[in-house]
């Protein structure tokens, strides 16, 4: 039985990893906690989403609990300061959170190599799959195509572009040898003059309710193939990481994504 805490768990995000670990036979709840002066410290954990936790109560302290695998889908500065937690007490850590900068995804990459992590800007196993198709399409398209990456989330989502779009620039960038630093086009506006050949175009949109789409365009002369996901629930982002947090506990020290959780690094 692999024993799990979770990050966040009062929010909409953490309500929807709850009620799928304690849908998981091979996993168990030991601690869930929140920020300090979260109105809802003190609940008992079950009854965020109608599960039996009995004497688990949401806690405001990563600290106070005995767990082998965290989940974290927080934000950036509250990820790094439980990933030093869990490095500093030898436990492992799936990480959705996104708006990493590249200083804090250098320090995840060393602390790796003392502990288990899977880090992954979309937790979907459907979107992982898509970044497999997107690195078969450059392979096969290569230079001769224009690749824009659309991307369209909820009003509240607060970082752009999303980690998951990001990500699919960098499989592409990877791909095509590209420098995705150089070579992405994240604002137009105005006399912007003409494509440049190698760029790697994003497009965002902010608006109401959207849980998630992407989309990635490969334009050519006379056709154009579309890859594209839509996300209708956010309990595709639980299952995944439920699906990462079962699988990391049975790996070494390391960094690992989605890909490798799914078999698909190949």
């Amino acid at each position: 039985m692999t024993r799990v805490a979770i990050a966040g768990a009062a929010g909409r995000m953490g309500r929807s990893i709850l009620k799928a670990v304690a849908d998981n036979s091979s996993l168990q709840i030991t601690h869930a906690y929140e920020q300090i002066k979260h109105p809802l410290l003190g609940t008992e954990v079950g009854s965020l989403v109608g599960i039996d936790t009995p004497g688990l109560i949401l806690s405001d302290s990563i600290e106070s609990g005995n767990f082998d695998v965290l989940i974290d889908f927080t934000l950036p500065n509250s990820t790094m300061s439980n990933l030093e937690f869990c490095h500093a007490n030898d436990r492992k850590i799936v990480i959705g959170t996104t708006g990493l900068d590249t200083a804090q995804k250098v320090k995840i990459k060393n602390l790796s190599e003392d502990i288990g992590i899977v880090m992954s800007p979309n937790m979907s196993i459907g979107v992982n799959l898509t970044l497999k198709l997107i690195e078969l399409a450059c392979r096969t398209l290569g230079d001769s195509v224009d690749i824009e990456i659309l991307e369209a989330h909820h009003r509240h989502k607060i970082d752009a572009p999303s980690g998951t779009a990001i990500k699919m620039g960098e499989v592409v960038a990877d791909t095509l040898q590209r420098n995705l630093k150089t070579d992405g086009v994240y604002s137009r506006n105005g006399q912007i003059g003409e494509r440049k050949d190698k760029s790697i175009g994003f497009s965002t949109i902010r608006a109401a309710d959207v849980v998630g789409e992407h989309s990635i365009w490969f334009a050519g002369l006379g056709e154009r193939v579309e890859i594209s996901h839509k996300a209708t629930s956010r309990d595709i982002y639980a299952q995944g990481s439920v699906r990462a947090a079962l699988w990391l506990a049975d790996q070494s020290n390391g960094l690992y994504d989605m890909q490798d959780v799914l078999g698909l690094s190949f």
